[in-house]
């Protein structure tokens, strides 16, 4: 049984001013078929005064500085759709046509809220729009305000990954907020966007990005991109994780945890190794327990995958405010035997080489492959870990306090890495592995041994 939650109102807010009519190009890595889904948001609020916070004037205030964000963000307002070209890019139709805003009420609670759901999709219906098919022409932003039985509030938000990435929605949510927490008309009409939007989806598209030298002939390697590479499946990898029920975790390390983990893999790294950072040795952590604990061939080909943002990446970098796609894919990839035997330290190490191996000139190939081939990573022996904990969502208050929460609509098989409340030096790790799995999975990733 999934959270019962009752609609009150579901409206399409449209922009507070003219805003232009025109269709704008996404970009080459806009375009890429894996990102064609929503991301979901859910983030849970206490607020300081529940008893006399008026929910109907609450909704007034968001539902107006949702239309005045829309002005800037006028793309956000419009509809993504394939290029009639046929030649595999997107583009979004700007015409002020809007985005939702839900009004709902639930009977939880928000403690209930605050752990991980007993199977994936219990608080689905915190983001009542589920938008299957991005390029059907449903609004690519639906904002769904939860009032719960306790008094407190969820937000659940969808974004259409083909117009943004983590930090750009995260950016567009603080601003979006930080209005709605005005209730000065004057301060209202004055409010200024920081960082100003900015669209420039050219500047990561290939004609600027001629092929040079170092990979003309081989941007499509596997050796060059192992994320775009596929593996052999020899153990029914991809049957499993469709057919077995998935078990939401989640785990907490604190400051305390972080470190001993960081010691763990000093101790097993060659002595060349320079300073690991948090990311470096957690993902390293979650992605050898969760390997050990599924249980796999020894020769089993296994990938990390992680993003990377580039916008200081490229040369030049990218303008402040951009808020397009401006990511790609680091990939860490050994054999199960090698991942689960040799240690901490070298798991931590794949993971660090990786992220080094991201330049301009590495951007640049990528661009080319996904443009030209429309290269793909595959799921077979994969593990997607997304880090949220840095993309500003905890600071996200609509004058209902920050949130308490940070979290997916839905626990999957991508492994998150969230924000803890008040302790900016922790971090929540969540992610659904295979019921087989689901006790050892959570046995290992509690032991800080090599």
């Amino acid at each position: 049984m999934g959270s019962l939650v009752h609609v009150k109102e579901a409206v399409i807010v449209t922009p507070s001013e003219p805003t232009p009519t025109r269709v704008l190009s996404l970009s080459a890595l806009d375009s890429q078929l894996f990102l064609r889904f929503t991301i979901e948001y859910l983030l849970l609020y206490k607020p300081p005064n529940p008893n006399v916070l008026d929910p109907r004037a609450t909704v007034a205030r968001v539902k107006t500085a949702l239309a005045k964000a829309l002005v800037p963000y006028y793309p956000l307002a419009g509809r993504v759709r394939a290029k009639l070209d046929g030649g595999g890019c997107l583009e979004v139709v700007c015409r002020g046509q809007g985005a939702l805003f839900i009004e709902a009420i639930s009977d939880h609670e928000v403690n209930e809220l605050e752990r991980a759901p007993r199977f994936v999709t219990q608080w689905r219906n915190l983001l009542s729009v589920h938008v299957a098919d991005v390029l059907k022409g449903a609004p690519p932003l639906v904002i769904q305000l939860t009032w719960l039985k306790d008094g407190n509030a969820a937000l659940g938000v969808g974004f259409n990954h083909c117009l943004c990435d983590g930090i750009g929605s995260a950016e567009f949510l603080n601003s979006f907020a930080e209005l709605a927490s005005i209730t000065s008309q004057t301060k209202l009409d004055e409010f200024k966007f920081k960082p100003k939007p900015v669209w420039d989806r050219h500047l990561l598209n290939p004609p600027p990005f001629k092929p040079s030298r170092n990979n003309n002939n081989n941007c499509n390697s596997p050796s060059q991109h192992p994320e775009f590479n596929r593996v052999p499946d020899l153990c029914g990898f991809l049957s499993r994780f469709s057919n077995e029920r998935l078990v939401p975790t989640s785990f907490i390390f604190n400051k305390t945890s972080l470190n001993e983990l960081k010691k763990v893999a000093f101790s097993t790294s060659r002595l060349s190794e320079s300073n690991y950072t948090s990311f470096e040795v957690l993902s390293a952590h979650i992605w050898r327990s969760w390997a050990r604990a599924l249980n796999l061939p020894s020769n089993q080909t296994l990938k990390l995958l992680f993003s990377i943002n580039v916008r200081d990446r490229v040369k030049p970098s990218l303008p402040g405010g951009f808020y397009g796609n401006a990511f790609v894919l680091g990939c860490a990839q050994t054999s199960v035997k090698d991942l689960t035997e040799k240690g901490l330290g070298y798991a931590t190490m794949l993971v660090k080489r990786a992220k080094e191996r991201v330049d301009s000139e590495f951007v640049k190939s990528v661009v080319e492959s996904v443009s030209r081939s429309r290269a793909s990573p595959d799921s077979v022996g994969v593990l997607i870990v997304s880090q949220w904990s840095r993309l500003g969502l905890e600071k996200v208050d609509f004058g209902l306090a920050k949130p308490v929460h940070v979290g997916p609509v839905c626990c999957d098989r991508y492994c998150l890495l969230l924000p803890v409340f008040n302790q900016t030096d922790a971090v929540k790790a969540m992610v659904a592995v295979p019921a087989s799995a689901a006790h050892r999975y959570e046995h290992l990733v509690r032991s800080f041994c090599s």
